[in-house]
């Protein structure tokens, strides 16, 4: 009965999706991973819990997006979005929506507020209390003023007292001098409400169309105002490295020595472990804080032993196991890259360990366990090509620290290498780089690995999680050469324990979760990943016969599903489709059914999931 279901869901499916094969090359198709929370054309939701954002200046919507990007902003799902793009790619989101036109007359605009006082204060200010009109700002129809500066009608009421409150007691800032915070802080905690709701009773006649700025100037100093002529492009291009930069960004050194924010390489990145949280140090070439004072021949050592140039033994947080077989030669060219740079003055910030895992005496044990000091020894009957792909994954690239199981003491056995592993503090599972056809790369061409490596993108998936940064950090400066090297290599490796797939059990699954799981797709996923569920490769990532759909550990689709997600911005996919979250649409038990439901389409044989498991993935972090 159950594949009955399944066979008439796709065939249902089939007749409501057009077969279409390519996604669009459009700005409007890219931006989709917005449509869910902000509407296809950010005319904002029907509940108004996600503001408008269309016919908002170009130079706003880029300055906030930029602020998601960066940090300076705190809302986990947009930061997450946004992590990986650039200002070219972000800009052009920004002029998208800036573009649209959309009546903010609707139904869901309260009707005419009265109130004089919030009325007055919104038009004329309070200069007693150095409060200026809020049209000298937003314009006089209170829709915005070019470049920078946001309309305010057809806004819901929650959220503009949200944003004021957020003002008010420092959760939301800006640029020094952050006039906005001022303003609001001179606001009582009653008159907030008040002027929100005033504002958002108004209307306008037709698009909410920012005003030109002409000769206006913002009444108070205020760092929120974008510099930005939209009509300008920023041009990210490709430049020429020098081999040690070349080798660090293989080696994905910048990601974990520097924190979100923060200077490149100047440290005090958090690392979250089962044992406490490691903040990564200083290697800028500072003579206090940072390596100004090392010797090429102790950033070696250190390399090469796992001990720092005092003999301190380092946390495995640092992948030496891997760095060991780095060679001498490259070892000096990115200890001369560090010290190139321009030194930061940043004290390295203590380690937040739990007794015992703080004596790090024990990493003695622990390196007797998992540690072999070493060079690379390319294996002789090994072709150049396959040699230098396994240097690059055994080595710089340290591969197997994050797609190996861990056991309890953070640890990885060599018989497990590769075979995938959960990612500790993260909720992402790794999946097999082994050969093996169920679970790993068996079934993949070596162009498509190579296109995944370097790109992000390729027509038998995508990355997102952990793997976006490494790609973003790392991997995207590959040469093409060194990236189908670490595919060839990887197409050579074998699972010495392979991992079978959880056969799901036709006797115990249930039609109901089957059918509510179709119900789903066919209303969200369709139109991107197809009735077949083979996608539109490389924008909408295949489903069918997807390995990290099926695994038995359900992870990967639960968080996608749930917190959607852009591929990284890389040169060779400077303008990557994304996909909308929908943790704001669906309840676990639908989140739930749809992930069962493809993980049991198409010949899948992935198991059914809970909404246990689903709300567990739905409080797990975002970002490090």
């Amino acid at each position: 009965m159950i594949k009955i279901i399944l066979s008439l869901s796709i065939l249902c499916a089939t007749a409501q999706a057009a077969e279409i094969s390519t996604a669009p090359d459009t700005i409007e198709a890219r931006a989709q991973g917005c449509a869910t929370c902000h509407g296809p054309k950010g005319e904002g939701t029907a509940d108004l819990n996600f503001p408008r954002i269309t016919g908002k200046p170009a130079g706003y919507l880029f300055n906030q997006l930029k602020n998601f990007r960066d940090g300076n902003r705190s809302y986990p799902p947009m930061n997450y979005l946004v992590a990986y793009m650039d200002d070219d790619y972000l800009l052009e989101l920004a002029r998208f929506f800036a573009m649209q036109s959309v009546d903010v007359r609707s139904s869901s605009v309260p009707a005419a507020n009265n109130d004089a006082e919030s009325e007055r204060l919104v038009k004329n200010g309070d200069p007693a209390r150095r409060i200026p009109a809020c049209v000298l700002c937003h314009g006089s129809r209170l829709t915005g003023i070019e470049p920078g500066i946001p309309g305010l009608v057809g806004l819901d009421s929650r959220y503009i007292a949200a944003q004021l409150v957020s003002w008010r007691v420092g959760t939301r800032h800006a640029k020094t001098p952050d006039c906005m915070r001022d303003i609001a802080s001179r606001l009582s905690a009653a008159q907030i409400p008040r002027v929100a709701a005033w504002l958002s009773a108004q209307r306008v006649v037709g698009p909410p169309t920012p005003a030109s700025a002409g000769a206006w100037s913002t009444p108070l100093p205020c760092g929120s105002t974008a510099n930005l002529n939209p009509n300008e492009t920023l041009h990210s291009v490709e430049r020429a490295m020098s081999r040690g930069e070349y080798l660090a960004h293989v080696g994905d050194c910048v990601a974990c020595h520097t924190k979100h924010g923060g200077t490149p390489f100047a440290g005090g990145f958090a690392l979250p472990t089962p044992f406490g949280t490691l903040y990564s140090p200083n290697i800028t070439p500072d003579n206090a804080t940072g390596i100004g004072t090392w010797t090429v021949n102790q950033f070696y050592q250190m390399l090469h032993t796992g001990r720092s140039r005092d003999g301190t033994l380092l946390y495995p947080a640092m992948p030496f196991p891997a760095y060991t077989k780095v060679t001498r030669e490259d070892s000096d060219s990115i200890f001369q890259f560090l010290k190139s740079l321009k030194p930061v003055r940043q004290r390295n910030r203590e380690n937040e360990l739990r007794f015992p895992y703080n004596n790090r005496s024990l990493l003695f044990g622990w390196r007797a366990l998992y540690f072999t000091e070493g060079t690379f020894v390319p294996r002789p009957e090994g072709s150049a090509e396959l040699n230098r792909g396994a240097y690059l994954v055994d080595g710089l690239g340290h591969c197997a620290s994050c797609h190996s199981p861990i056991n309890a003491l953070g640890g990885s056995g060599a018989d497990s290498a590769f075979a995938g592993g959960l990612i500790p503090m993260q909720n992402w599972y790794a999946p097999s780089l082994t050969s093996n056809t169920e679970s790993g790369l068996g079934g993949w061409a070596t162009i498509d690995i190579a296109s995944l490596l370097k790109s992000g993108v390729s027509n038998r998936g995508a990355v997102y999680g952990p793997m976006a940064a490494v790609t973003h950090n790392s991997l995207q400066y590959l040469s093409a050469g060194d990236a189908n090297a670490m595919a060839v290599y990887l197409k050579s490796l074998l699972q010495l324990k392979p991992v079978i797939p959880q056969a799901i059990d036709a006797g115990t699954a249930s039609e109901k979760v089957l059918a509510l799981g179709h119900r789903v797709y066919t209303e969200r996923c369709v139109s991107c990943h197809r009735a077949d569920g083979k996608g539109m490769p490389p924008a909408y990532p295949p489903l069918a016969g997807n390995p990290s759909i099926q695994m038995d550990v359900s992870v990967n689709p639960l968080r996608m599903v749930l917190n959607g997600g852009y591929p990284p911005q890389t040169f060779d996919s400077p303008r990557p489709y994304g996909m909308p979250p929908f943790a704001q649409v669906l309840a676990d038990e639908e989140v739930a059914a749809v992930v069962s439901y493809i993980r049991e389409s198409w010949g899948n044989h992935g198991s059914l999931v809970s909404p246990r498991e689903a709300n567990a993935m739905r409080l797990a972090p975002l970002l490090d």
